[in-house]
């Protein structure tokens, strides 16, 4: 079975993808925030279903509620893909914005009263049914993010250790979730899964808030030898873009730069990439509201080039400028395609 999974970008979100791993390790999941990135990511099921012949399909979408023109499409279209494919399409939430799509369409499955966490745990259970081994670790997990998705502060123990696993989430952004999505999603998981061995304790909760910082590095060491979590972060960036630095290879005339997406901060991580890897002159990230940073090591100013860009400027070394035409998205060909032809037209 061919099994693709659309889920929120927040703690509820991402521990619905977590539980249907144990049944679809190797499915697609894609996470997605409202607006924009959640019709691109509609389209990329779409596309990827057409090219598919005679398979069974799971389409689930968590944590999310469609407006209905976005559940008029995906409805219309999975009739279109039925003919080739037998497709089960599923959406499983629990926000009250989406009642009137769930009066229209039967695969749209809504109940406020629990967490989409819950939600798909118990999809999952009565469908699938998990091992007594899974249990055991997973069902105090989805217990305490039902208790602070849905505000359940009466249950104080959930509650507080579900507080810590929204912190996580929300503070666990050293891998790029554009440029290494799945590896951004594995980061996550491994955090929630590291999590639930700490709820047996009394304090749990703070115990793991005091180690949090700890188990990133844990995950972030490429060898045994500790660093700062800076340090760690920026070995590890610097191999996973080395390992895709043909595709994200730029030209500017006779230079060589590396284009990132989102990536954020880029100082130390451009430097030490800039550093390890002596074919490239410069590095340069964009924003999602079009703002440049660009970094060199000496044999290209980048003051110079992000002024002809973008009015922008800066130092020989450090620069940046900010791109009013560009449009947000989640597809880094499209950034790259942006970025390139602008540096064309300068010659």
């Amino acid at each position: 079975m061919k099994y693709f999974h659309i889920s929120h970008t927040d703690l509820d979100g991402y521990t619905c993808q977590l539980i249907a791993k144990e049944f679809f390790p190797h499915g697609t999941y894609i996470n997605a925030n409202y607006g924009l990135e959640v019709k691109l990511s509609l389209d990329y099921v779409a596309n990827k279903i057409e090219e598919l012949q005679g398979e069974n399909i799971l389409i689930i979408i968590s944590d999310l509620n469609l407006n209905y023109d976005e559940a008029k499409w995906l409805d219309d279209k999975i009739k279109e893909l039925s003919n080739t494919n037998n497709i089960k399409l599923q959406l499983l939430d629990h926000h009250i914005s989406g009642q009137k799509c769930a009066d229209e369409f039967e695969w749209y499955y809504l109940d406020i009263s629990r967490s989409a966490t819950k939600i798909v745990y118990d999809y999952f259970n009565t469908h699938y049914i998990f091992t007594e081994k899974t249990q055991k670790w997973l069902a105090p997990l989805v217990n305490a993010v039902n208790a602070v998705d849905i505000w359940l502060d009466n249950e104080i123990y959930n509650f507080e250790f579900g507080k810590v696993c929204m912190h996580m989430m929300k503070y666990c952004n050293e891998i790029n979730q554009f440029l290494f999505a799945d590896e951004s999603r594995n980061f996550r998981h491994y955090l929630l899964k590291e999590a639930s061995n700490y709820i047996p304790f009394e304090n749990g909760h703070i115990r793991l808030d005091n180690d949090f910082h700890t188990i990133k590095k844990n995950y972030l060491k490429i060898t045994n030898q500790d660093d700062t979590l800076d340090n760690l972060v920026a070995t590890k960036l610097v191999n996973m873009l080395g390992e895709k630095k043909e595709y994200l290879t730029i030209h500017y005339g006779s230079h060589k730069g590396l284009l990132t997406y989102t990536l954020g901060s880029i100082s130390i991580v451009a430097n030490e990439f800039l550093k390890h890897n002596s074919d490239f002159d410069f590095f340069a990230d964009i924003s999602k509201r079009g703002v440049a940073s660009f970094r060199a090591k000496g044999n290209l100013d980048v003051s110079k080039l992000a002024s002809k860009l973008a009015n922008g400027g800066g130092h020989k070394n450090a620069a940046g400028c900010k791109f009013e035409d560009f449009k947000e998205t989640i597809y880094y060909d499209d950034v790259k395609n942006f970025f390139q032809k602008k540096l064309n037209l300068l010659g």
